[in-house]
């Protein structure tokens, strides 16, 4: 903005001179007071000039339509849709988010700073706000092995950034706790740069949340009940409500929300597959899901734009008002959140579910420095084996549409020399972690219980936060031509059934996104989830997502990272073999 264009929008608002168009016969959405009323809307230079009655150049009849602010994803990794970002900007603005908060942290777990930097680059004049908050935690602990590792002085300079807001998700709370000097730099460089702090506090009680609220951690999207909720609202932070693919939690915090605090909430979807997104929505389903439950349509939409514009400091967006950008939808239906047409900065860009001058995406040069990213030995059968000296081990047992585990201790069966032998009828797999980006040849083995496979194997190099390479089957032959399928393509998905590919997608860029459009991810990802069918797994949860967050150790219970199994509980790692010593 400079002077003239606030002259001019002051002189619109005055009524001196005419708007660029103005917006007649619609409802604004009132964030502010949770109200609808009609009125004109006038629109200069990209901006909300005022609303009352205005003359325009130009008229938008909303013909009784909705005029909200278009939403906000408070949380979101890119990298977890599986396209570049010019792509993934296509396919928020179908469903209303022409702004979103992201943390590069998975392709920063692959290529560090180089990654950091093409993702900065790659959202450049797209037509969706992207804003960035600073992995903090690369990798995620000191038990993890990542294809990379940033201190404070590597994340220092990023600060002076104009779209990075703060520092991402803060999940080593042992470190905070510790005062670990690395942490607490990162943190006191944020601090330093006023830039504000997210949290990440799975499993944290209320007593151990005073170490990350003292340490200026403003936020978390971890809270899976509405007590945990309350104890994060109580402690003065924002809530943040996740919908996403693996964790699925907002019907279990919004009785946490009421008139009272939900100024302090707004929507996530933290890491949300493709197809997940163009079958549902984004921020839209969690708004949509959120009024079904009881939440006042006008309270939803609020959570969705305004709170998560302040929670940011992101003062120019968020509401309907003067001053603040024409980002804004019109809704035919205000219930079930339908959405007509979406405005960014003022100019139509998405009209009855089709995109206005979508252009096809390109990629910079910087991409090449991303590929060729997964190393490691050719496995052989005998890397699988997992030796017991009973019949008792530590399980993996999953929790549908979570991403907490639970640590079981089961019977399972061995074969004749005592290795491991995977039951599909106890629903009991072999889980393996493959280390991919120094070639080390670090495996770790594990059981999982509740992926619900009859046959086959899948792979993927989408495995958080490391995203090393992650394999389960119910034969290791399978397991391993999943896994030489994966080295040959440079990363991706794939389904393995009696020793052949059913169905694949390659995500060469870090192992993380493909180089290809939203509709070609989106068939591959149909052809994956029917290749899934056949190998019966699961149709409650997405099993790859499951699987990628079974690698994660700063999430409750039992993880497998590439050092082998990790009680989170107790911070170490632990034998599969029940009759060693824990």
């Amino acid at each position: 903005m400079n002077a003239a264009m606030l002259s001019r929008r002051i002189s619109v608002a005055a009524g001196k001179e005419p708007a660029d168009y103005v917006i007649k016969n619609g409802k604004v959405v009132d964030v502010f007071n949770g109200e609808i009323y009609e009125a004109d809307v006038a629109v200069v230079d990209g901006y909300f000039a005022g609303i009352g009655f205005f003359h325009g150049k130009t008229t938008i009849d909303a013909k009784g339509k909705y005029i909200s602010p278009s939403f906000i994803d408070g949380h979101v990794h890119i990298e977890s849709t599986m396209v570049c970002p010019a792509e993934f900007a296509k396919v928020q603005l179908l469903h209303g988010v022409t702004t979103v908060v992201t943390d590069p942290h998975e392709i920063a777990n692959v290529a560090g700073i180089t990654g950091i930097e093409f993702m900065l680059e790659t959202t450049e004049g797209i037509p969706l706000d992207v804003y960035f908050m600073l992995p903090s935690c690369v990798p995620a602990t000191s038990f993890e092995h990542a294809g990379a590792k940033l201190e404070s002085d590597d994340l220092r300079p990023f600060y002076q950034h104009p779209r990075v807001l703060g520092l991402a998700e803060v999940m080593n709370f042992p470190a905070v706790l510790n005062g670990d000097p690395s942490m607490v730099a990162k943190l006191t460089d944020a601090h330093l740069a006023n830039k504000k702090i997210d949290g990440h506090a799975a499993g944290l009680t209320e007593e151990q949340l005073n170490v990350y609220t003292a340490a200026g951690i403003q936020t978390d999207h971890e809270c899976t009940t509405a007590e945990e909720a309350r104890a994060r609202l109580r402690k003065g932070m924002y809530l943040m409500l996740r919908e996403g693919t693996a964790a699925k939690d907002v019907r279990n915090l919004l009785p946490a929300v009421t008139s009272k605090n939900a100024h302090r909430c707004l929507f996530v979807t933290d890491d949300r597959h493709l197809d997940d997104i163009l079958q549902e929505g984004s921020i839209d389903h969690n708004v949509r899901l959120s009024i079904k439950e009881g939440i006042p349509a006008t309270t939803a939409i609020q959570m969705a734009t305004l709170n998560a514009a302040e929670c940011f400091g992101l003062k120019e967006i968020g509401a309907i008002a003067g001053g603040y950008k024409a980002d804004f939808l019109l809704l035919t239906d205000l219930d079930d959140i339908v959405i007509d047409s979406v405005y960014k900065n003022g100019k139509l860009v998405m009209e009855k579910g089709e995109l206005i001058n979508s252009a096809e995406s390109t990629l910079p040069t910087s991409v090449n420095e991303l590929m060729n990213s997964i190393h490691f030995p050719t496995l052989k059968e005998s890397d699988l084996h997992i030796p017991l000296t009973g019949h008792t081990a530590n399980i993996i047992t999953i929790i549908p549409n979570s991403l907490l585990t639970i640590h079981d201790k089961a019977e399972v069966t061995r074969d004749e020399i005592g290795n491991f032998l995977p039951s599909t009828e106890l629903d009991l797999l072999k889980l393996a972690v493959v280390e991919r980006h120094h070639n080390t040849g670090q495996i770790g083995l594990g059981i999982v219980k509740g992926l619900g496979l009859t046959s086959g194997a899948i792979a993927t190099t989408v495995s958080h936060d490391s995203h090393n390479l992650m394999t389960a089957g119910v034969n290791d032959l399978d397991m391993l031509m999943a896994s030489q399928e994966i080295k040959d393509m440079q990363g991706g998905l794939v389904v393995v059934d009696g020793g052949k590919v059913i169905a694949r997608l390659n995500l060469p860029i870090a192992g993380l996104m493909s180089t290809k459009s939203y509709d070609d991810v989106y068939t591959s990802l149909e052809e994956l989830n029917a290749a899934l069918l056949t190998i019966g797994a699961s149709q409650h949860f997405n099993p790859f997502l499951t699987l990628a967050f079974l690698a994660l150790p700063v999430i409750p219970e039992l993880k497998l990272t590439v050092q082998g199994l990790f009680s989170v509980s107790s911070f170490q790692h632990i034998p599969v073999d029940i009759n060693e010593k824990e």
